[in-house]
């Protein structure tokens, strides 16, 4: 039995996607011959992974024990090729970044433009996640270093400030509560509002604090990223509480106000880097984190 890595890399990509033709696109290769690797490894295997319909893929009882398996190789392969890089005495190799979206939108692209300059040979492999999702990804090494707007400490991660992201209102210029220099969190809720995808560190602060002062947050639309929710704001459908990041990069034109939102809860929000506790890591991974960190003291 011959079964390659990349057969495998493909196997699992078609079953996080529920779809072969949304994996090809994925990973670069023609849907046709994607699937004659599919079948290979099935024939190699001896047993069918995939039930295959019109609307997509599902695992077989037998796919399900092989995408478990596929992932555990996969991930082992990954970690053999980067500590082999490693050793090579060059900062090379590639680091999964994962990141919440306001630090992606705000503040990343920066960073990692600075990150390249110094580390030419690394390749950073960056995923938008929510943040419950980037600490989840940390803790599981699914990621070698996470942004989030997490507060709570984890056992068995490392965390570091990374930069301060308060929130702020954005409302359309003619709104009654554009002139105002700061906004209470009572005063927003008045008024509907454009909400982020549920599940958020966002979302889940704000119907915490809505729900602890007993005020019903009257929701008239929800998105699920920063600039669906600003276009949506400037059609008049409501206004949105967002970070600061995400009012600078999307609503900066004449067509919205920003409102610092006077919370204590609200102003003092930041962002952390997290990476999984190790004894040691691998030299491209502490140089992301290094990178990271020194911006921000240099920044003051």
């Amino acid at each position: 039995m011959r079964i390659d890595p990349y057969s495998l890399e493909l196997f699992i990509a078609v079953v996080e996607e529920g779809s072969i033709a949304r994996a090809a696109s994925r990973s670069h290769i023609a849907a046709s011959a994607l699937s004659r690797r599919i079948a290979d490894l099935e024939a190699a295997i001896g047993v069918a992974l995939l039930i295959r319909s019109p609307s997509g893929v599902q695992l077989t009882e037998a796919g399900q024990h092989a995408y478990s398996s596929a992932r555990s190789i996969h991930g082992q392969l990954e970690s053999m090729a980067r500590e082999v890089q490693s050793m090579s005495g060059q900062i090379a190799g590639v680091v999964r970044l994962h990141a919440n979206a306001s630090a992606i939108v705000g503040f990343l692209p920066e960073r990692l433009t600075l990150f390249k300059t110094r580390y030419p040979l690394v390749e950073i492999a960056l995923t938008e996640q929510i943040s419950d999702e980037v600490i989840r990804a940390c803790l599981d090494d699914r990621a070698d270093v996470g942004i989030s707007a997490s507060t709570k400490a984890h056992a068995g991660l490392d965390s570091w400030r990374f930069v301060d992201d308060p929130l702020m209102v954005v409302l359309p210029p003619d709104h009654e509560l554009a002139q105002a220099d700061s906004l209470s969190f009572a005063e927003v809720t008045r008024f509907a509002l454009v909400a982020l995808q549920a599940g958020g560190s966002l979302d889940q602060t704000l119907k915490e604090h809505a729900d602890a002062a007993r005020m019903p947050l009257n929701v008239t639309v929800t998105v699920n990223s920063f600039d669906a929710q600003c276009r949506m704001v400037e059609a008049g459908l409501g206004i949105g509480i967002v970070p600061t990041s995400a009012a600078s990069a999307f609503a900066g034109s004449r067509n919205f106000v920003r409102v610092p939102l006077r919370e204590t809860w609200g102003s003092g929000r930041c962002l952390h880097v997290h990476a999984p506790r190790k004894s040691s890591r691998l030299k491209a991974v502490q140089a992301l984190i290094d990178t990271l960190i020194d911006t921000l003291i240099d920044e003051g």
